[in-house]
């Protein structure tokens, strides 16, 4: 049999990983010194922008293999849109000793289980911020790439009660491998459980009975290293919880990208689904935005899913800027054309909304 070492080496090698690409720029973060047990024996940073007046919303956020918590806000942006946008930012970090190239370890059934391992360190933090920084609960969010996908997927699915809503990037469904061997299958798209099995798993994960978190799914065309396949079996899972049809309720284009709507009973967009049109294992980022550098996973496709993301949890204004990017854009449909805000006398209504908050001291 396969030894460990030899396993996470090979894990290393599928990632076209020749070094380790964990980037080391200025940090905003500040260490969380100390929050509960910790079974999962993960290091935690966090950063919560000065002069709040409420209480704040607080993103989790959770870095892909061969990361850490600071390159992974630089390259994403985080950090700066809490400071822009007035909310709190969470980064469980992986350990060397816990995995030699820092995946979080959703392929362990020790780690993603509820009161157990990993997800319940990153429970354990979450709860120290809400008593340290008076982190309002009602808005705990937590999104996460590739290992951190799977790993943010499992918290949902272990804490539903506790996050209003979540996005995996580049990830892969709860419980859907219990080893390393399986895991490389399943980041393949060989072997995943079927829609029933992983509706189960996710049924069984909590004793929740109450309103689900809404949950957002990107992913790449082009991924390699965690297919596609893996992200319709995400919105398979939660499709169960959430009493959605299977087909999507409506399709969007969204930067040049399709994104699929699944609405629940209330008319509530429950889930949805970037497909990311030839993008790479990776974070999607539109760099001219302003949030987020290019870095190894970290791409710069014309989307931020970061800023997406984040007006999809209302913490950031709900519209946003477009901007012509010939090598990834494509033709709008008619009806979404005519749905666009038209210039008036004034320039473009969003010109128009944007000088509007500047004046008022809301957006920079």
């Amino acid at each position: 049999m396969r030894s460990l070492s030899d396993t996470l080496e090979r894990l290393a090698r599928f990632h076209t990983a020749k070094s380790n690409h964990t980037l080391a720029p200025p940090s905003k973060l500040s260490r969380l010194q100390r929050f509960g047990a910790n079974p999962g024996a993960l290091k935690a940073w966090y950063h919560v922008p000065e002069g709040l007046n409420e209480p704040p919303a607080l993103v989790v956020v959770l870095h892909g293999c061969t990361q850490n918590a600071a390159g992974y806000d630089h390259a994403s942006g985080w950090s700066k849109l809490a400071d822009d946008f007035g909310f709190a930012v969470l980064y469980p970090e992986q350990v060397h000793a816990n995995n030699p190239n820092l995946c979080f370890n959703w392929f362990n059934l020790t780690d993603i289980r509820r009161g157990q391992g990993e997800v319940f360190s990153i429970r354990q933090m979450v709860e120290t911020m809400i008593a340290e920084h008076g982190i309002d609960r009602r808005r705990i969010y937590v999104t996460g790439l590739s290992a951190g996908g799977a790993m943010a997927n499992a918290a949902l699915c272990a804490y539903p009660e506790v996050f209003a809503g979540g996005a995996v990037i580049a990830g892969l469904p709860y419980a859907s491998a219990t080893s390393v061997p399986e895991a490389f299958d399943r980041m393949r798209g060989h072997g995943i459980p079927n829609a029933d099995e992983l509706r189960k798993r996710l049924s069984g994960a909590s004793p929740h009975r109450g309103p689900w978190p809404a949950i957002s799914v990107w992913h790449g065309t082009r991924d390699r290293t965690v297919v596609e396949a893996n992200a319709h079996a995400i919105i398979a899972q939660w499709s169960g919880v959430h009493g959605v049809p299977p087909s999507p309720t409506s399709v969007e284009t969204v930067d040049g990208h399709q994104r699929l709507i699944w609405q629940d009973r209330s008319g509530r967009d429950a889930i949805d689904l970037y497909v990311v049109e030839g993008m790479d294992h990776g974070t999607p980022l539109d760099v001219a935005s302003g949030y987020g550098n290019a870095a190894p996973y970290m791409l710069d496709v014309g989307i931020s899913s970061t800023l997406h993301i984040a007006r999809s949890w209302g913490l950031t204004p709900s519209f946003e800027r477009r901007r012509e990017r010939p090598h990834y854009a494509k033709p709008a449909s008619p009806e979404l054309a005519a749905s666009q805000p038209q210039p008036d006398r004034a320039g473009n209504i969003q010109a128009v909304i944007e000088r509007a908050l500047r004046s008022a001291g809301l957006m920079r």
